[in-house]
């Protein structure tokens, strides 16, 4: 019997094997649960709306770290954690994927002008991995590692864009 994988699946299998030459491979880093991480973090920031998945409490998208520190703060709806994840993560992305994007989404006519992405992303993981009570016991860790090893991460990402850009575009 053939198996026929779904795109997403192939999308899996391509930035997982990307990530691990990367990390293991290229940088020496031997950690399954990162890849893992950063795998499904590429696959989910596939989708804009995952990207800017955030809302204020009127419903408008944050697009920015700064409302998103202000809605971690006042929002009594969505957990603290996973609020914190995300801008985590969206600063992970933006600073290790594209990190020309940098240029707008730090702009001086923005509110995040001020804003340190590599600080605050790194401050924002280590916020999340201090919930370690289930069910995040399992991701507490990993972000724990990330928040640690933030810099490192980015440079993966930013190797992982380079070579599928090298490999799939010519």
């Amino acid at each position: 019997m053939v198996r026929i994988i779904s795109g997403e699946e192939q999308l899996k299998n391509l930035f997982a094997g990307l990530l691990e030459n990367t990390f293991h491979a290229e940088m020496g880093i031997v950690d399954p649960h990162l890849v893992d991480y950063l795998t499904d973090l590429l696959l989910r920031f596939l989708r804009n709306e995952a990207i800017f998945k955030l809302r204020d409490q009127q419903g408008h998208r944050l697009e920015q770290v700064s409302g998103m520190l202000y809605e971690a703060e006042q929002s009594h709806e969505r957990p603290r954690r996973e609020i914190h994840r995300h801008i985590g993560d969206f600063t992970l992305f933006w600073s290790g994927v594209y990190p020309e994007s940098l240029k707008y989404l730090k702009a001086i006519d923005r509110k995040d002008f001020l804003i340190n992405y590599r600080e605050q992303g790194k401050r924002s993981y280590y916020i999340a991995s201090t919930y370690e009570q289930e069910p995040y016991e399992e991701e507490a860790p990993v972000l724990r590692r990330i928040s640690e090893m933030y810099d490192l991460c980015t440079q993966g990402l930013h190797e992982v864009r380079k070579e599928w850009e090298h490999e799939y575009n010519g």
